[in-house]
């Protein structure tokens, strides 16, 4: 048995994860918004499942979130960046406050947890970090940069993040997950209040994809819960882990342009340097 702790535990992939591993008889702190939610995630195994109060961009909030999981319920084994939406908008669309509100829950909000949660997994020279990002922290569509930027981000860190916990005995796995049947396309996703008719053909494009393709996504979140928890339980944890088809597709895609691209500009990048 090990303890999880998971942040955004009422729908979506949290609550798939969390689901999963209960029924595998694991111990699960899960963060919710109010004291309803809690009772309700509480209720899916007493003794078993434990709401945590907790908005990630408090930073004192977190902190003493996962001080109460580690005094009440146990050493963290896991625990799991998943709280997050999408922002969508072209660049020039969005507001600078949408654009800081999408880092503070999507990036800030997941270092602070980091944060909280290392003095612990270091003093046992033990843990696994899981960060949810999406095939959009690799790959880029119209219409969703702001939220594009903040899964880079994301990723970014947790690569750091990797190679400085290894020899620590921690570890630290990225999950990247394309087009699943959640409310990420739906309730999750924040708008921009301000179109402009300019970009009807790359964002707005984008945005019309979105709104037919939501509640239709091939993903199943269930499924992706099963593979999260066989990669964390694997002997030899990835540090990158792309969920469904259309993950793989896109961001290998990506990275095969990503390629050409440098090997076609090489002797003009290796031209900038000093004479020998």
């Amino acid at each position: 048995m090990s303890i999880w702790f998971i942040t955004g535990v009422s729908s979506g992939f949290g609550r798939a994860l969390a689901e999963a591993l209960l029924r595998k008889g694991n111990k699960v702190a899960g963060t919710v918004r109010n004291a309803e939610a809690k009772a309700a995630f509480e209720k899916l195994k007493p003794g078993h499942a434990f709401g945590v109060l907790m908005d990630v961009t408090d930073e004192d909030a977190v902190k003493r979130g996962v001080g109460e999981v580690e005094g009440k319920v146990g050493a963290i084994d896991v625990v799991v960046n998943n709280a997050g939406y999408g922002l969508e908008g072209a660049v020039e669309e969005v507001t600078m406050a949408q654009v800081r509100q999408q880092f503070e829950v999507n990036v800030f909000g997941a270092v602070a947890v980091i944060q909280a949660v290392l003095p612990f997994m270091r003093k046992r020279r033990a843990g696994h970090i899981v960060n949810i990002t999406s095939m959009g922290g690799l790959a880029t569509f119209p219409g969703v940069g702001i939220y594009n930027g903040s899964k880079f981000a994301l990723e970014g860190i947790s690569e750091a993040l990797a190679k400085e916990v290894k020899h620590l005995g921690i570890k630290v796995t990225i999950v990247e997950p394309g087009s699943f049947r959640t409310d990420w396309a739906g309730r999750s996703m924040a708008h921009t209040d301000n179109p402009i008719a300019d970009y009807e053909e790359s964002a707005g494009a984008f945005r019309k994809s979105l709104e037919q393709r939501n509640g239709k996504q091939k993903g199943d979140p269930q499924k992706a819960a099963e593979a999260i928890i066989f990669a964390v339980e694997s002997p030899e944890p990835p540090l990158h882990l792309l969920l469904g088809h259309d993950a793989l597709n896109f961001v290998g895609a990506k990275l095969g342009a990503l390629q050409a691209e440098i090997l076609k500009w090489a002797p003009v990048s290796a031209g900038t340097n000093f004479p020998d």
